[in-house]
């Protein structure tokens, strides 16, 4: 046997190079790496990269600040399915940074990740890219590009991939791209509803959770909704309910449930099914809050629709409403009275919750919580309107206090509507009078100022309806309420001006408060308003006449007569005829200016304060001759009389410091009977000296203006009166009163 020769190893090639181990311990070198044509080089640098990134935002941001993004940006599309597989998979994972994301999209990598979704892909690239996707598609600029480049038809495919984590991922990226009502309607195209259907079915909960948070969203219109119930999707909906081992998904599913309660066929198919009756049983066991809060915002979507009220009425929905009430969370307390709210449209449940649920809604207008605060106002508006029996029960139930406090809530819903159930409340004179001892013309004087035109608009005409008492009057005017009631004339909006009108025309029922309001401009803009053919309205124009009325003299002196039903009193004064655009002056103005030798103002006041009638008593013991007033309130008349005045000068002398202006008290008969001469002219300078003193002495105890009385005016009436009265015939009254 031959002896073995042993082979000599050849060297390698000269122009090979040899292999070389690097070990690298900085990111900024494996970025370098990337660069490389070798694909083991690549592949080998993104395994590192996606370690290195998947420890921490910080080292996503030292990658990005190495460059690391772009470079990855080229392999993507690598020729090489590993480099193009690990680049996506640190797409992926650099993708949760905000930083990153917006260099991606200033790349604009989603038509590159979009490309990468075909089927015949690796299923972890459809992991990464749809991972990545996931991340940008919060934004809603990448949302637009996803859908105009046509992403969502393969992340629905995905739907039905085996692998949970890209099952996960495709379904929360078209969660995020439904929030836009484009999408919504894609999806809808495409068919998405099976394999949603089908993700229910999933055994990891998360992937459950957004299949019912999508269907949640697209269940919003119709069409989605039809396609749903063609599916069965209600079956699978009401199996979750059921199952407690999905107590999880409850939440999320009754919110499903509740897009769909909005259309009167599927209510009914669920009404067919025993759902319904199985929806409302569950929730009355239920002690989740935040089921209690889904399942009372679906019944308030469904009950928007009449037939679906009587549908849910059938059910006895209202004891299910009335329980929720008292639970402990304020969520579910405000979605249970909106419920309340929109079921109040069904005569029937109105009646149902005044017997029972008022109580409970006159507790929560106590709460701390201005939004269930809110919410509670506004179901009793809708329960008392045209309702007495329930606007009995709120007064029952001691609602009158706290509802007069909400006039000043902080919520401009709830103010609105707590005017809206008390003037719902004033409709029976009793609680009328209840509310009105409350104050609540004091309270009404903040809304008159807010700025929202349904806040105006309700407390105007709350004005309206409370301002027919006297006290009520005087209370608004005393608050300060006038000046903004009349400031809401000039609302743009047609329902505050006209409930503003309504309001001054009832509180121009008296004297005081139409000159206040006269005072305030409320004349003018009347009359400008009732000029206008767009914005004066009936009441505009009855508010204009019930001012006049009740403030006679600027009525003579703006159109020059008075009507037959126009009685003057003690106060009334005429100071000739102002022309169009002038401010009409008060007593108080017309006594400040200097005299003139213009005309004197007739003035009307026989009705003296109590001290000074103790003066003129004392005053008595001399007798002195009467002088009259002219009892005619024609223009005509005025000018014919105006040379048998007392001359203002004369009127200065007689009540000095007290009446300076260049009005008159009273006109004097054209003579003085014949005979009496020197002696009454001195007995009338003794009464005015007297008069005078009281006038100075009243003048130092109150400090506000008082117009001068007429004595004179005074005891003419009184002995015309003990003169005609005694005579048994009106028309013996009437003849000698005309010859007097």
């Amino acid at each position: 046997m031959g002896k073995k020769v042993k082979k000599e190893i050849e060297p390698p090639p000269k122009d090979v190079f040899d292999p070389l181990l690097i070990e690298s311990k900085t990111a900024a070198t494996v970025v370098l790496m990337l660069g490389s044509p070798e694909e083991e080089v690549l592949a080998k640098a993104c395994d590192a990269l996606y370690k290195f990134a998947s420890k921490g935002d910080e080292n996503k941001l030292t990658l990005l600040g190495l460059g690391a993004v772009e470079h990855l940006y080229k392999l993507i599309s690598h020729e090489d399915p590993i480099v193009r597989r690990k680049a996506i998979m640190v797409f992926g994972i650099m993708a949760s940074n905000n930083d990153v994301k917006k260099l991606l999209r200033e790349l604009d990598v989603t038509n590159s990740l979009i490309s990468q979704l075909a089927p015949e892909e690796n299923v972890v690239i459809h992991e990464f890219a749809t991972l990545c996707l996931a991340h940008m598609a919060v934004e809603y600029t990448t949302k637009v590009q996803i859908f105009e480049q046509g992403g969502l038809e393969p992340l629905i495919r995905l739907l039905g991939s085996p692998d949970p984590d890209v099952k996960k991922n495709s379904v929360e990226c078209i969660y995020l791209l439904v929030q836009d009502f484009q999408s919504r309607a894609a999806v809808r195209a495409l068919n998405v509803i099976p394999p949603l259907l089908e993700l229910l079915k999933s055994e990891y909960p998360v992937i459950q959770l957004l299949a019912l948070k999508t269907l949640e969203v697209i269940t919003k219109d119709r069409e989605t909704r039809i396609i749903l119930g063609e599916n069965k999707g209600l079956d699978c909906l009401l199996k979750i309910l059921e199952t407690d081992e999905f107590s999880d998904l409850h939440v999320e599913a009754l919110a499903v449930l509740g897009n769909c309660l909005e259309d009167v066929h599927t209510l009914q198919l669920i009404q067919q099914m025993g759902g319904l009756k199985k929806l409302l049983s569950f929730v009355g066991v239920s002690t989740v809050p935040d089921i209690q809060k889904n399942a009372a915002k679906a019944i308030a979507k469904a009950a928007y629709d009449s037939e679906n009220r009587k549908i849910l009425h059938e059910e006895e929905v209202e004891k299910c409403l009335i329980n929720l009430l008292e639970t402990d969370n304020d969520g579910v307390k405000v979605a249970a009275s909106q419920a309340i709210s929109a079921m109040c449209e069904n005569l029937a449940s109105k009646r149902a919750f005044g017997l029972q649920g008022i109580p409970q809604l006159v507790q929560l207008l106590s709460s701390d919580n201005e939004e269930v605060k809110e919410a509670a106002v506004t179901a009793l508006a809708n329960l008392t309107a045209a309702s007495p029996s329930n606007a009995s029960a709120v007064a029952e139930a001691e609602g009158i206090e706290p509802l007069v406090k909400a006039l000043n809530a902080q919520r401009d819903g709830a103010i609105a509507n707590a005017a809206t159930v008390l003037t719902n409340l004033a409709m029976q004179e009793p609680f009328r009078v209840n509310i009105q001892s409350r104050g609540i013309m004091s309270a009404l004087a903040e809304p008159l100022c807010s700025t929202n035109s349904q806040v105006q608009s309700k407390a105007a005409f709350a004005v309206a309806v409370f301002g027919c008492d006297a006290d009520a009057r005087t209370e608004l005017r005393n608050a300060g309420g006038l000046g903004p009631l009349v400031e809401l004339l000039h609302s743009k909006n047609e329902d505050v001006r006209r409930n503003v009108c309504w309001a001054l025309m009832v509180c121009a029922s008296d004297e005081l408060t139409a000159v206040e309001l006269c005072r305030l401009g409320a004349l003018d803009i009347l009359e400008e308003i009732n000029l206008s053919t767009g914005r004066k309205n009936n009441f505009s124009e009855a508010a204009l006449e019930k001012l006049l009325d009740n403030n006679l003299s600027q009525k003579y002196s703006q159109m020059g007569y008075l009507s037959s039903s126009n009685i003057i009193t003690d106060g009334f004064y005429d100071c000739g005829q102002i022309k169009p655009g002038m401010k009409f002056l008060s007593l108080e103005e017309l006594s400040v200016q200097e005299l003139t030798d213009r005309r004197a103002i007739i003035f009307i006041n026989a009705k003296p304060r109590e001290d000074v009638l103790a003066v003129e008593e004392k005053a008595q013991d001399s007798s002195y001759e009467q002088t009259t007033l002219s009892p005619s309130i024609s223009r005509k008349d005025s000018r014919e009389k105006a040379s048998s005045l007392v001359s203002p000068m004369d009127k200065k002398q007689e009540l000095s410091g007290q009446w300076s202006s260049p009005s008159k008290s009273s006109t004097r008969e054209k003579g003085l009977r014949k005979g009496k001469g020197k002696k009454e002219e001195e007995k009338m300078k003794e009464v005015t000296q007297i008069i005078s003193k009281v006038q100075d002495e009243i003048n130092l105890e109150n400090s506000h203006w008082l117009p001068p009385p007429d004595f004179i005016l005074l005891d003419y009436i009184n002995d015309a009166s003990k003169t005609i009265l005694p005579l048994t015939t009106t028309r013996a009254q009437v003849v000698a009163l005309a010859q007097w």
